[in-house]
């Protein structure tokens, strides 16, 4: 066997197998521990021993080496400079963990070993994601190496990590470590979801979506020891590296992607690549309760459950999220902590590093500790709001046989969201809008959901006997609920003492942190209140339970719910009062005077009457003035001192100058501040003289119309008359004069 190569890069060193042959070959392995590990090294003819070059440090080289010195197969290869190893494992990327250190290998204590350090050692070794992280007993390994990494997981060498000096290894087992060698996900929140990404020629290159299928996707997750495929889809390729252009033909229960068959395929005409997201690593668990989405939380590490410890102070409802979508059991409705009686192994969890992530072994540190306290989870199981600004607001999904479908907005109504808001621990609906948040996925939920408003939960509701097969509307439900926060101990519900609701039972608010820092601007929003006008923190209460709020938690969310922390066994004094600015309610405007008629648009007044208009708001806080502003021809600003939480504003004489729209605001000093009401309702007038008057004006009009058309006729009539006596007369004297002048020719 030869190796066509004159250039020589950095040594080479291989572990192999061992086999009790021995036969000459033109290789050799030196410095190492026995005949079948150490520093490689080949020799042409007549040339003298050289160092084999980097660039051959591949498993599938190593085991044709293995082979000719008879050594059975490559368990391990790596450059010489390699920190790090994984020894008798099946391959390369299996092992226990060896750090090298001065010039010898050590095996490292589990318990100062976590999973960020663990990315780091697959990395360096050109392996895929860590999918088995555990535990052996340290007479199965070297002498140990007692150091404690601190690596973030980003590092491309476990050397190149922060590391402290410890002096014992208390649970008595080193690293054994089992890392994907053939494919990974990257750029996701969790080890579990990402670009997928396969090695391929010692690289690693991205898929096609369209080469890619479901079955592929079950055979990914479980390579990686993650759960079933919740998301599969596709991110554009200028995100990735250069694609691998294979259609992979799984049939879903392959152990490795590379263990399916597969063919070349020279284009990608989406254009996308993988980008996938593995469900519940079952590694974490709710236990001791009736539903799988209830219970004591327990975590599988090392190979062991254990419950969880964490700084129970810092831990939130929003925290318990993570575990919640983890066993795809919807969101988190509530946290607590559990006494027992007997102290149990704990493995430790950090809050912090929970809200950055998806998969909650990512958070997991090692140590040997038992405690009296145990945390607890409800999730809501069935239902979920996803995409929105916190745990009570988002697109609706329901889930039905582990898959979530979105609810076509035609199909849900207020009674529907008063239930899901009820079983999401959070208030009252606030909106109810189609695709407020996004779509999601194509399926919707198939049938009509008929509840009352009352039930529980919204799988207990009644729902339509026909199924809908489409969503004619064509859009998803978005919701938000009201977070469950209430400031009780004055007149206004916008001021007051802050409560929060959770676990059924309203308690006062204090903040974990620096107080300041604690952000009240969504409970006035919540309780349509406004903004925020003054914050105080008292310590003068009587002792009682209160909830904790996490401050930094309040920079990932709108929520204030979220943001609670678990139940506190001590009672406290102290406690926050907040005042919002719409603290006043709306005032009520009248007339009590100079009244005429009511009609459509408002009231008329008698012309030249004396009226009242009052402004009234309900008793709140005492003292204040109220505003009466008008609208009219000659607008009116005037103020009056609230008497018994009312005023009343005097006008005489009305006219038309007072036609117009008038307005109440009313003004408070309090709590050191001036605060004003929003604007009363408009109150139109106009000025007229009354319908009785009017019917006597018509009826004297029409009375004068007849006498005149009486006069008009009898006068008509005697003036015919006239006329006709005078035509008689002129007639008579015209017979009598041609009488008469007849009667003289006649005589002549």
């Amino acid at each position: 066997m030869t190796v066509n190569s004159d250039e020589f890069a950095p040594d080479m060193a291989a572990h192999c197998s061992y086999s009790p042959l021995w036969g000459p070959g033109e290789f050799r392995l030196v410095e190492g521990t026995g005949r079948c590990e150490g520093k490689l090294e080949m020799k042409k003819q007549n040339e003298t021993w050289k160092p084999v070059c980097e660039q051959h440090s591949n498993l599938k080289f190593a085991n044709k080496v293995c082979k000719e010195l008879d050594c059975g197969s490559a368990v391990s290869a790596g450059p010489k400079w390699d920190s790090v190893r994984l020894v008798h494992g099946s391959n390369l990327c299996s092992g226990r963990l060896e750090v090298q250190s001065n010039q010898s290998w050590s095996s490292v204590c589990e318990e100062h070993f976590d999973l960020h350090d663990a990315q780091v050692v697959c990395r360096e070794l050109g392996c895929g994601a860590p999918s088995v992280l555990q535990g052996f007993l340290l007479e199965e390994a070297k002498a140990s190496l007692w150091k404690t990494f601190q690596c973030e997981g980003n590092e491309f060498a476990l050397l190149d990590c922060g590391n402290s000096v410890s002096d014992t290894c208390s649970s008595g087992k080193t690293v054994e470590l089992i890392c994907s060698d053939s494919v990974r996900l990257v750029r996701g929140s969790s080890l579990c979801s990402g670009r997928l990404e396969v090695q391929s020629n010692q690289s690693w290159s991205s898929v096609c979506e369209e080469h890619f299928d479901l079955h592929d996707a079950q055979v990914v997750c479980r390579e990686l020891g993650c759960g079933a495929p919740s998301v599969l889809q596709g991110a554009l390729y200028e995100e990735a590296k250069a694609s691998l252009w294979k259609t992979f033909q799984c049939e879903g229960n392959e152990f490795a992607l590379l263990d399916c068959g597969s063919s070349v395929s020279d284009t990608c005409s989406s254009g996308k690549a993988v980008e996938l997201i593995c469900s519940d690593p079952h590694d974490v668990r709710l236990v001791g309760r009736a539903s799988r989405c209830d219970g004591e939380v327990q975590v599988k590490h090392v190979g062991e459950w254990r419950h969880v410890e964490t700084l129970f102070d810092f831990w939130t409802v929003k925290a318990s999220d993570v575990i919640c979508r983890q066993l795809n059991c919807g969101s988190a409705v509530s946290v607590s902590l559990e006494y027992r009686s007997d102290y149990v192994p704990v493995w430790g969890i950090e809050p912090a590093c929970v809200h950055s992530t998806s998969v909650l072994r990512d958070c997991v540190t090692r140590y040997d500790h038992s405690s009296p306290f145990t945390l607890s989870i409800t999730c809501s199981d069935s239902v979920r709001l996803v995409n929105g600004s916190s745990l009570c607001s988002g697109r609706l999904e329901v889930k039905t046989n582990r898959f979530w479908s979105s609810v076509c907005e035609e199909h849900f109504d207020l009674h529907d969201a008063q239930v899901v808001c009820r079983e999401l621990g959070c208030g009252a609906p606030l909106v109810l809008q189609g695709a407020l948040y996004g779509q999601g996925k194509v399926l919707y939920w198939t049938s009509e959901f008929q509840c009352e408003g009352n039930e529980s939960a919204l799988m207990d509701c009644g729902r339509s006997s026909s199924a809908e097969k489409t969503c004619s509307h064509g859009k998803a439900t978005g919701l938000t609920c009201a977070d469950p926060v209430r400031l009780v101990g004055e007149p206004s519900h916008c001021a007051g003492t802050l409560e929060v609701k959770h676990q059924g039972e309203w308690r006062p608010v204090i903040e974990r942190t620096d107080q300041e820092d604690l952000r009240f601007g969504s409970v006035c929003q919540n309780l349509d209140c406004g903004s925020v006008v003054s914050v105080k923190f008292r310590n003068d209460f009587a002792a009682r339970p209160v909830w904790r709020v996490i401050s930094p938690c309040l920079t990932l969310t709108s929520g204030l719910k979220d943001c609670t922390g678990v139940n506190i066994f001590h009672n406290y004094t102290s406690g926050v009062d907040l005042v919002c600015s719409d603290l006043l309610t709306r005032p009520v405007i009248s007339l009590s005077d100079g009244v005429s008629e009511v009609y459509l648009h408002g009231f008329r007044l008698l012309m030249g009457s004396d009226f009242t208009i009052k402004c009234s708001i309900e008793p709140q806080y005492p003292g204040g003035f109220f505003q009466l502003i008008s609208t009219t021809s000659k607008p009116q600003n005037q103020t009056l001192p609230a008497v018994n939480h009312s005023a009343h504003f005097l006008f005489s004489a009305a006219g038309y100058t007072h036609r117009g729209n008038y307005i109440c605001i009313y003004h408070v000093n309090v709590f050191n501040h001036n605060f004003s009401s929003s604007e009363s309702r408009a109150l139109y007038l106009t000025v007229g003289v009354s319908s009785t008057e009017l019917v006597l004006r018509a009826l004297i009009i029409i009375l004068s119309l007849l006498i005149y058309d009486i006069v008009l006729f009898y006068y008509y009539k005697v003036s015919v008359r006239r006329i006709r006596l005078k035509a008689e007369r002129n007639r008579t004297s015209r017979i009598r004069t041609w009488r008469s002048n007849r009667t003289a020719r006649m005589n002549t």
